[in-house]
C-alpha cells in the first residue's frame, strides 16, 4: 500500500483545499445575504463529500505510515482540531441571535483550519508557532 501513498496524499490535500475554500465561501456567502445558495441541498452534499473523502484518505494515510510518524503529537493535534473546526464552520454557517456571530465563528474556523495547515506542514503540535515562540 505504500507504493499509493503519493496519490493518497494528493487527494487529501486536495480535499483539504477544496473544504475549507467551500467554507470560507459558504460562509462568506451568507454573511452577505445569499443564504440560498450557501445552504442549499447539493452544495450541502458537495460538503460532506469533500469532508468524507478527506477523512477516507487522512485515515488512509495513518494506515500506510510507520507508527513512528506520529511520535511528537503533531497527528493527535491534527485530529483534536478537527472538531473544532466542523463545530466553528456549522456554527458560522447557521442563523444565531447574537448579531456578527456568523462572522467570528467563521474567522474562528478558517483560523484553525490555518493552524491545522500549519501543522500538517510543520509536523509539529504548535505548527508555525514553536519557532515563533522559541521552541523550536
Amino acid at each position: 500500500m505504500l507504493e499509493y501513498y503519493p496519490q493518497i496524499k494528493l487527494v487529501h490535500v486536495a480535499a483539504v483545499i477544496a473544504s475549507g475554500s467551500l467554507l470560507l465561501l459558504r460562509g462568506l456567502s451568507v454573511r452577505v445575504g445569499r443564504r440560498g445558495w450557501a445552504l442549499a441541498a447539493p452544495v450541502r452534499y458537495l460538503s460532506y463529500t469533500i469532508d468524507t473523502t478527506l477523512l477516507t484518505a487522512a485515515l488512509m494515510l495513518v494506515g500506510i505510515l510507520p507508527l513512528a510518524s506520529f511520535s511528537n503529537g503533531w497527528l493527535l493535534t491534527k485530529l483534536l482540531l478537527l472538531p473544532v473546526y466542523v463545530c466553528l464552520g456549522w456554527l458560522a454557517l447557521r442563523r444565531n441571535g447574537l448579531p456578527g456571530a456568523g462572522t467570528v465563528f467563521l474567522a474562528a474556523a478558517m483560523l484553525v483550519y490555518a493552524l491545522m495547515l500549519a501543522i500538517a506542514r510543520t509536523h509539529d503540535p504548535l505548527g508555525g508557532l514553536s519557532a515563533w515562540l522559541g521552541a523550536a
